[in-house]
């Protein structure tokens, strides 16, 4: 009876939240029973496009549709063009992060509706059905192994793709413009000799009484076939849920699958190590929720108003025994969890912007709302604009006015606070070291100011400084996951991890102050370190006389080092000039180095060092200086450009999967002339700072003021004002603008032609009152020369030749505006001063001989080796 009863639970969640709908059902939809498509989304008529004799892509895209109010869902289908097996090797989104908050694809036999396209909550298929993929904004892609497909087709595989779009915030959609967005698959006939498949865990009988601060629901089951190998994980519940966590258990050791919090982008996340199932195994998953806020008990359901507990495991099996499908919903050892890992019982502090509201469930409808943040990994925009991301200086963050010494770390500590690391009064310069790398300028002792300040993220407050008489040429820093300080000195040759808190001293000391070296025991002017959140294991990047990356144990103890000097124009993977910079990827197990005189970045796996990709641009010029990672994004600064080169120094900022350029960005205040270290956090804010013009600044992520369509296949991109309502609505919502920013928007247009407004325009109306002036000068003498005679003629001259000089400026030979007018009576030099000192009063001069040797100078040659 007992078994009956799971029976008709797990029936009847199948038709709530799994899609199971009535065939009558079908026959309620749109009129459209045609793939019709609106002249935004040419192109999309084309979904088959071979791609060699045995593979093939399908574009599953939105028929050019335009939603009419936010957290809509529209669901369409796609039947797989081929009777024969295939399978699926490759996903990518063809989304954009404007309007599309959230993305699934289904397999499945028969669709809800054979459509256009329609409501998804008439169902998505009639059948059941199989997630094959999930796409959310700020979370990072589903990557198949090499080697692995879904199998689709053939006599067992799904006949059917259905994409559900979730359609959060509409105002994109302000224009009515369609929209096309969806995902791209990538499939082959070849046989794979490993099948991906889905493991559904789910609670059927979870109750949550109403008011109950913590409530577990715990799901297990015996796992009773072929080994299986997991890769990716996604979790999901409605608003109550506060972490899912999922396990292999197996002789009572406890290990993860993955741990989430249902709050943030439902999309798959990689796991952290590999995780293998082996038959005995048990798998264990737990769901905390809480039932505080409700006055009435919730249950598991397909409404908004109820619950749900699901894990999906995605893994692959050896072809011959794979499964596509499998389920648990019981809990065969409640008794085992009292052994579960406390960390199963912890929630994960959301960030408000990045917490999901939650619709309306029907059919098989997993709802997610809107999220406004902005950072996920996308596409170069000349491919497609999947997800619109865009980097624009802070202008009202006061902290690029801090003027430090020569700035050469910046990072984020567990609060999110900005920590720079700075120089004070010593500079880096030729003067510095001799021929072997020793330090030249001891006797000006230690920096006397505090080198660490700790800064307000919001409005560049000093919230504390520390570092005082222990650097001599500060270089790199990063921050570990327990806010620890890991800081380089070149003059030094050392790395110091010091406690933010503590007045003792360093913690720990690697190196031998003052002796560069390059064995187990010394450094050569090491540039940075990076800590593996994991494991705690230390690398450094030593660095402008060594080219190595040393990996040392938390203790300190060296471990290994690899890499060696470039040789040739075509420098190897592993080989390095200047290893400057360091990021790690902890979710894949890599570390990434900003090879800055070879101009690129290469990546390396953690724990065997194998060179894993190289991401080179053509516009990263010939350096790169620093990297940054976060969310899937990588984040990168260039250097000055070589005389001759035309790549301007900027910032990028890159999808890690495949290394694209998705943005570039600048200061608007001042300009980057050294950008020496970046840091990228959470929220979408960057911090760069500047070596040469002492300056930190931050640029943080801006929504676009156009729709950009997306532009792909024949698609053309079209650029669509801002409605005019909506821009008086940011302007009332948005105090009055400073007078400073008023003048950096002047800047602005004057130093960028192709800001909208042509600079000739702007220098005719500059030069037509001058001209006046000029005009009324020279008709004021001309009747004085008639009024006192001829001999005037020669004052006239002079005077002529005092006005133009005053145009001219002192000894410069170009126009001044703030000297000419400051020199006229009744005329003040505000708003002229920045226009004309721009760039000069408040930037080194780049013959000024204090310059950093770091950017200009070439490799210097071997050091010596220190004992």
């Amino acid at each position: 009876m007992a078994g009956v009863r799971s029976l008709l639970v797990l029936l009847v969640l199948q038709s709530s939240c799994w899609g199971f709908r009535s065939p009558l059902s079908v026959f309620k939809r749109f009129k459209e029973t045609t793939r019709s498509f609106s002249d935004e989304c040419l192109g999309t008529t084309r979904p088959v496009i071979p791609i060699d004799s045995s593979d093939f892509a399908l574009d599953i895209r939105m028929p050019g549709v335009t939603p009419k109010q936010s957290d809509t869902y529209f669901c369409m289908s796609m039947r797989l063009p081929t009777d024969e097996e295939a399978f699926v090797i490759d996903f990518k989104p063809r989304a954009s992060m404007d309007t599309v908050h959230h993305m699934l694809l289904f397999g499945c036999n028969m669709p809800s509706s054979t459509g256009s396209y329609w409501f998804c909550d008439e169902g998505t298929c009639i059948d059941k059905s199989n997630i094959l993929y999930a796409w959310a904004r700020n979370a990072p892609p589903t990557r198949l192994p090499k080697g692995v497909g879904f199998r689709v087709g053939g006599e067992t595989g799904s006949k059917y793709f259905v994409l559900q779009v979730h359609y959060g915030d509409i105002s994109a959609f302000r224009d009515n413009h369609k929209d096309c967005s969806g995902v791209s698959l990538h499939l082959t006939r070849l046989p794979q000799p490993l099948i991906a498949g889905m493991y559904l865990m789910m609670s059927v009988d979870t109750v949550i009484p109403a008011g109950e601060k913590v409530v577990n629901s715990d799901i297990s089951c015996q796992y009773k076939k072929y080994p299986m190998h997991v890769f990716a994980y996604r979790v999901h519940t409605h608003r109550l849920g506060k972490v899912v966590s999922g396990y292999r258990v197996r002789d009572e050791q406890w290990t993860l699958i993955g741990r989430q919090s249902p709050q943030l982008p439902q999309a798959f996340y990689p796991v952290e190590q590999p995780v293998d199932v082996s038959f005995g195994d048990i798998l264990a998953a737990r769901c905390v929720f809480t039932g505080e806020g409700r006055t009435e008990a919730t249950h598991i359901g397909g409404t908004s108003s109820d619950e749900m507990c699901n894990l999906y495991i995605m893994y692959y099996m050896e072809a011959k025994h794979a499964v596509s499908f499998m389920t648990c919903t019981q809990n065969v050892a409640p008794d085992m969890f009292r052994t579960i890992p406390p960390e199963a019982n912890i929630p994960i502090p959301v960030q408000p912007d990045m917490v999901m509201m939650h619709g309306h469930h029907k059919g098989k409808i997993e709802t997610e709302s809107k999220d406004k943040t902005s950072l996920l990994q996308q596409p170069k925009r000349e491919d497609v604009l999947e997800q619109d991301f865009h980097v624009e200086e802070a202008l009202d963050w006061p902290g690029v006015y801090l003027l430090p010494g020569q700035v050469s770390g910046v990072a984020l500590d567990p609060k999110n606070n900005l920590v720079i690391f700075h120089r004070g009064d010593h500079v880096w310069d030729g003067n510095s070291f001799d021929s072997k790398f020793v330090y030249q300028q001891r006797g000006l002792g230690p920096i006397e100011e505090d080198t660490i300040l700790v800064i307000d993220p919001n409005n560049a407050t000093v919230l504390q400084s520390s570092g005082k008489n222990l650097f001599y040429l500060p270089h790199g820093l990063s921050i570990d996951k327990d806010g620890n300080y890991w800081v380089t000195d070149v003059a030094l040759h050392q790395v110091f991890k010091l406690d933010p808190h503590s007045k003792k001293g360093p913690l720990l000391i690697l190196g031998r102050s003052m002796q560069p070296g390059s064995d187990q025991n010394h450094f050569c002017q090491p540039t940075d370190v990076a800590v593996d959140p994991d494991t705690g294991t230390i690398f450094v990047s030593d660095g402008y006389c060594n080219s190595r990356i040393v990996q040392f144990s938390p203790s300190g103890k060296f471990l290994t080092q690899w890499g060696e000097e470039s040789s040739g124009i075509n420098p190897k993977p592993g080989q390095f000039s200047v290893p400057h910079s360091l990021a790690l990827v902890p979710h894949l197990g890599q570390l990434c180095v900003a090879d800055r005189e070879n101009g690129r970045i290469q990546c390396f796996k953690t724990d065997t060092k194998e060179f894993v990709q190289e991401i080179k641009h053509a516009s990263f010029g010939r350096n790169v200086f620093a990297i940054s990672y976060v969310s899937g994004l990588l984040f990168a600064v260039n250097g000055k450009p070589y005389f001759g080169d035309q790549e301007p120094v900027q910032g990028f900022v890159m999808n890690f999967s495949n290394g694209e350029i998705i943005d570039v960005f600048k200061p608007v205040r001042k300009h980057f002339d050294m950008p020496h270290d970046i840091a990228a956090s959470e929220d979408g804010a960057v911090y760069v700072g500047d070596a040469h013009t002492n300056t930190v600044w931050k640029f943080t992520s801006a929504e676009k003021m156009e729709h950009r369509s997306v532009k792909k296949a024949g698609i053309e991109a079209q650029d669509i004002k801002e409605p005019e309502e909506v821009v008086d609505t940011k302007m009332e919502n948005n105090p009055a603008s400073s007078e400073l920013q008023k003048i950096q928007e002047k800047q602005k247009l004057i130093h960028e032609p192709n800001s909208g407004v042509p600079v000739v325009l702007i220098t005719t109306l500059l030069v037509i009152p001058v001209v006046g002036l000029l005009a009324i000068a020279v008709f004021i003498q001309w009747k004085k020369s008639r009024a006192f005679g001829a001999d005037s003629e020669h004052k006239l001259e002079a005077s002529s030749g005092r006005v133009l000089g005053k145009l001219r400026g002192k000894g410069s030979g170009g126009l001044n505006l703030g000297n000419f007018f400051a020199s006229r009576k009744g005329y003040s030099r505000k708003g002229f001063d920045r226009l004309s000192t721009e760039g000069s009063d408040q930037e080194k001069d780049e013959d000024d001989g204090s310059e950093s040797e770091e950017e200009y100078s070439a490799p210097l040659p071997a050091p010596t080796t220190s004992s």
